[in-house]
């Protein structure tokens, strides 16, 4: 799984001119998965995002997590993060998983994710044609790829 994780003052989804899922203050979370990720990806991802220290304490320093600062969290799925662009200029999806292996994994993903936080998941339609807006606050934006945890 690879995820990108952006710390934000608000977001939404759209769908179809219809909002979907929009927050305030928390975290933007766009969600690859491949065809080899398995449940131990989701639970080692959302244990780490659901941790992951990237708000600012009272001194300034990047010290609290979502769950400190009552965050909010909308997840995406998105199978464009896992291109691979060595060869020409269209990228390859091949890495991405089916949705068949992919639903279920992005599904089992937000549940974690919230008994992780005991914070409501908002979500984007998987497999839709979505419109997400945000505001970037930092900017802080973090990757993470389960299949390089070292």
């Amino acid at each position: 799984m690879k995820a990108v994780i952006q710390r934000v003052s608000n977001a939404d989804v759209v769908v179809e001119d219809q909002t979907i899922a929009s927050i305030q203050k928390g975290i933007l979370v766009l969600l690859g998965i491949t065809y080899s990720d398995t449940q131990q990806d989701v639970k080692w991802l959302s244990h780490k995002i659901a941790s992951l220290r990237i708000f600012q304490d009272q001194d300034g320093k990047m010290n609290r997590s979502v769950c400190d600062v009552d965050g909010q969290i909308i997840v995406v799925s998105q199978f464009t993060l896992l291109a691979s662009t060595k060869k020409g200029t269209r990228p390859s999806y091949i890495n991405a998983a089916s949705p068949e292996i992919a639903l279920p994994l992005y599904e089992d993903f937000k549940k974690q994710l919230f008994q992780d936080t005991n914070i409501e998941v908002q979500s984007g339609i998987f497999g839709a044609d979505m419109k997400v807006s945000l505001c970037n606050y930092g900017p802080v934006t973090i990757i993470i790829d389960t299949h390089h945890k070292i």
